[in-house]
């Protein structure tokens, strides 16, 4: 089975580390031009110096006027936009009811808004040439999480339901749209990294008693099932959430 994306135009936000920085590699080794996004413009000015035919794209997709921007800007340098990836996201919060108004704003704007704004934002261009969309989510939006910030949850739930619910009217325009929820992924900087160093061992028990194949999942494989479904070989794929989590999820 080969996938060539050559001559397609690819936008990832949130992709100067982790997984959507391994998304940007794994498309552009397959032919894409990627636009990278992050709000730091000067980690960005380094990550396109390693792919030719890549942007930098500057901007905070949780505001819709940067989105809209943002867009802009890679059509006017690419001409077009064939594929989206929503990879901006983060459960970075305080525990259970100790969660304030203030923190289900920000984990929202994180984890719903960010995507929303940018699909409002490049639908119409995505139109125009049967685009893609992939938005990466999570496990917690499937089931409950031992210690996952309830606020992050249900904002990974309420995404799940918008990739579903949007797949009728995109789908009406030629657009696909589906979700990938990965599991427990280690890069640096991750919050597995910083667990592994803080309790290596509570670590290896979690994988032993919650994920039946008993390790961590990388960046590259959701940057490998992330290239499947923005490809012509998953061409009737459209309103699905795609579970990568080494067997944790029980249903």
């Amino acid at each position: 089975m080969q996938i060539n994306l050559t001559g397609k135009k690819a936008l990832i936000t949130g992709s100067s580390r982790g997984i959507g920085l391994a998304i940007g590699k794994a498309l552009h080794a397959e032919g894409c031009d990627v636009a990278f996004n992050s709000r730091n413009s000067e980690e960005l000015s380094h990550i396109v110096k390693q792919f030719s035919g890549s942007i930098a794209v500057a901007g905070d997709v949780t505001n819709q006027k940067d989105a809209n921007r943002i867009i802009m800007d890679v059509i006017k340098s690419f001409g077009k936009l064939d594929i989206l990836v929503c990879n901006v996201g983060g459960g970075s919060s305080v525990l259970f009811a100790d969660e304030t108004g203030e923190d289900w704003q920000r984990i929202f704007s994180l984890n719903l808004w960010s995507t929303v704004n940018i699909v409002t934002a490049a639908k119409n261009e995505l139109a125009l040439n049967r685009g893609v969309i992939v938005c990466i989510s999570s496990i917690c939006g499937l089931e409950v999480v031992e210690g996952a910030p309830i606020s992050y949850s249900a904002a990974k739930a309420a995404l799940h339901s918008y990739v579903r619910g949007m797949a009728r009217p995109l789908g009406k325009q030629g657009i696909r749209i589906n979700a990938i929820a990965p599991g427990n992924i280690l890069f640096d900087n991750s919050v597995w990294s910083r667990k592994l160093a803080e309790n290596n061992t509570a670590v290896k028990v979690m994988l032993q008693e919650k994920v039946p194949l008993g390790v961590l999942g990388k960046p590259e494989d959701i940057a490998n099932l992330t290239t499947y479904l923005v490809s012509d070989i998953a061409s009737f794929a459209t309103g699905s959430i795609w579970t990568i989590d080494g067997g944790q999820v029980h249903a």
